[in-house]
């Protein structure tokens, strides 16, 4: 388990083992009242605020895609495969790492949480203590493609 001084200063909250969180899986976890949606994309865990900046459109139900990329004109190119995840209403598309949005880097995010697999146990930190956690399975029909 590796240690480091964004972890030291959080909370660490133990939500359930890894294997109930295969890779194409998303968890909709509720803190209190902040919804995190949890996703695991080719084994990559990501954690976000279940809401999108604009309108507040549940995050969960958003396709984890890529994006043309700029290219020379007359040019398509197709990247950041797997790397961004869209809202469903309008298609701001969000780095799943960062949660820096595309279009305005420095003005627009969606906020990302820490979460990793810490000996076969899906772990959150969080900057404050949670008083109730629920956990519900989330089933990605054809609306998260």
């Amino acid at each position: 388990m590796e240690t480091n001084e964004k972890t030291q200063s959080r909370n660490r909250v133990v939500l359930f083992p890894a294997e109930q969180l295969k890779p194409g899986d998303r968890k909709l976890v509720k803190i209190d009242k902040l919804e995190i949606a949890i996703i695991n994309v080719d084994n990559n865990l990501y954690a976000f605020r279940n809401e999108c900046p604009h309108q507040g459109i549940s995050m969960i139900y958003g396709p984890v895609t890529g994006t043309m990329i700029p290219s020379n004109p007359q040019e398509y190119k197709y990247g950041l495969d797997d790397q961004l995840i869209k809202c469903p209403l309008h298609g701001w598309e969000f780095d799943l790492k960062t949660g820096k949005s595309l279009f305005s880097p420095n003005k627009v995010s969606l906020i990302t949480y820490d979460v990793r697999n810490e000996d076969n146990q899906i772990v959150l930190y969080l900057k404050r203590e949670s008083k109730s956690i629920s956990i519900t399975d989330f089933h990605c029909s054809l609306i998260c493609n």
